[in-house]
């Protein structure tokens, strides 16, 4: 029976080279993959320490293909990321919202054999993007959760000239900032401090603010906010912030955190600011990221770990330390 190496999660220390072995035959529309490269996002952390197979960032080559695979050939690179599966019958699979299937396929829930914390891997083609020419593997990888995950609240409802925050400069902020920015819209940056206000500009911002100590009188003349992208693991000052929103706002929460979201319950009312919960980009949305990030020149910043127990393990305790400029991508030796 063939084999392929994978790192998984482990209690109470950091991932572990595992030997696990798959079907000698593929079924179905499963696709046999090379593993290139693999992002590291900040919800591996959130199951690092679970008997899985970790990783949800992943760029491979197809090598093996299932008998009702139709649209791959060997060779082909491609990508997926939190979603790699969904029942394809209910009404959110019918109307292109399968991220909500009852039955989805996410990270961390299903499919736990299988990431991009390995060698190889096998998911079903109707999950796997192609990845255009203009991309590498490594700056393909952050693309699958981190790019798809702010393109998508981005395209739910911005429109170009809009006024759109963007709420940290990290991760997923620098890449939302990129993606604003190619839409047209008029992008204003919140941050801290003015320590990565070099940086923004030159990712786009047309505006950046330090909210670090500011009271919502000084931060006054700060263009009206239409669409708020909150990419911050901790909340912000929200008594600071909503006076920055314009009348009918959305607001869309994007990092994972344990703790409630607690916001003013009146300037919600009587402003009309709506929070918009938003998951990963469902099929359809994420390769047109794909196409928009190639088209637009549009690359996370990252820098490069290897795919090795000690690799993994360096990168892990940067990530978690803050030390990773951006996004750091595991790339196979």
């Amino acid at each position: 029976m063939p084999s392929y190496i994978a790192f998984k999660g482990v209690p109470n220390d950091y991932p572990k080279k595992s030997t696990l072995s798959r079907p000698d035959v593929l079924t179905s529309d499963y696709v046999l993959l090379k593993v290139t490269a693999s992002g590291l996002c900040g919800t591996d952390l959130h199951y690092r320490h679970a008997d899985m197979v970790l990783g949800h960032e992943g760029v491979g080559i197809v090598e093996e293909l299932g008998p009702d695979a139709k649209h791959l050939k060997k060779g082909d690179r491609v990508g997926w990321g939190y979603a790699t599966d969904s029942c394809r019958n209910c009404i959110e699979c019918l109307q292109g919202t399968e991220v909500f299937c009852p039955e989805r396929a996410l990270y961390g829930t299903a499919n736990l054999d299988q990431g991009s914390f390995a060698s190889h891997a096998v998911f079903r083609e109707a999950f796997l993007h192609k990845i255009p020419d203009s991309i590498s593997d490594e700056a393909a990888a952050p693309l699958q959760c981190g790019g798809a995950t702010v393109y998508t609240a981005l395209t739910d409802s911005a429109k170009p000239n809009e006024t759109v925050g963007i709420m940290g400069v990290g991760g997923l902020g620098h890449l939302a900032i990129q993606f604003a920015a190619k839409m047209g819209c008029r992008v204003v940056v919140l941050s801290g401090s003015d320590s990565k206000k070099e940086e923004a500009t030159r990712l786009g911002a047309h505006y950046f603010v330090a909210t670090k100590g500011k009271s919502a009188a000084d931060l006054k003349d700060v263009p009206k906010i239409s669409r708020l992208i909150v990419t911050t693991a901790a909340q912000p000052a929200w008594d600071t912030i909503l006076p920055m929103m314009a009348p009918g706002s959305r607001i869309y929460p994007l990092t994972v955190s344990p703790h409630n979201l607690e916001v003013p319950y009146m300037p919600l009312i009587l402003t009309g600011i709506s929070i918009v919960g938003s998951l990963v980009a469902n099929r359809p949305t994420h390769r047109r990221m794909l196409d928009f990030a190639a088209l637009h020149n549009i690359k996370p910043v990252t820098e490069t770990y290897p795919m090795t127990e000690e690799g993994i393990k360096t990168a892990i305790q940067n990530l978690e330390n803050g030390k990773v400029h951006f996004r750091a991508v595991l790339l196979p030796q």
